[in-house]
């Protein structure tokens, strides 16, 4: 769905450097408290890349206990493959944003704060035509009047 909301060729895709770690295999730097996931990025200065003269890549790192204590909290309010289905998609299109040069990986706080809160819209529109009662619920979490901690703490 973030390929063809962002129009990303096979090939393209395929020069996206990603991967998805849980909670069990990620470095103590990896672990973020207060988040779903968050985004680790990686350079090698070993092998070059033909873009910008280095190696790098992403890794998605979900924090699976605070999804499952969400989830668990929410009394079946909020369901997990929804949820985890709207953060996979946010965090590629993260991944897209940051590769195209839409968004800044190592933006200051602030800036971070509008990057994230673009991510957040872009994120619902791209979603919007998968949507079922489960996958609203956890939309209208993610929209300008709630956030998923207020609804399920």
């Amino acid at each position: 769905m973030a390929g063809l909301y962002f129009r990303v060729s096979p090939a393209e895709w395929k020069k996206r450097r990603y991967d998805v770690k849980t909670l069990a295999f990620l470095e103590k730097h990896e672990v973020r408290e207060g988040a779903f996931a968050h985004l680790c990025k990686y350079q090698s200065l070993k092998e070059k890349d033909t873009k910008d003269g280095e190696l790098h890549f992403y890794r998605v790192c979900l924090q699976d206990d605070r999804i499952l204590d969400a989830v668990e909290r929410a009394h079946s309010f909020i369901r997990l493959s929804p949820l985890l289905l709207y953060i996979a998609a946010h965090e590629l299109v993260h991944i897209i944003r940051f590769e195209r040069g839409e968004g800044d990986f190592d933006a200051a706080a602030e800036e971070k704060s509008d990057e994230e809160e673009k991510v957040h819209r872009i994120t619902r529109n791209l979603l919007k035509p998968a949507t079922d009662p489960d996958l609203n619920l956890v939309l209208d979490c993610f929209s300008n009047r709630y956030r998923i901690g207020d609804l399920v703490q």
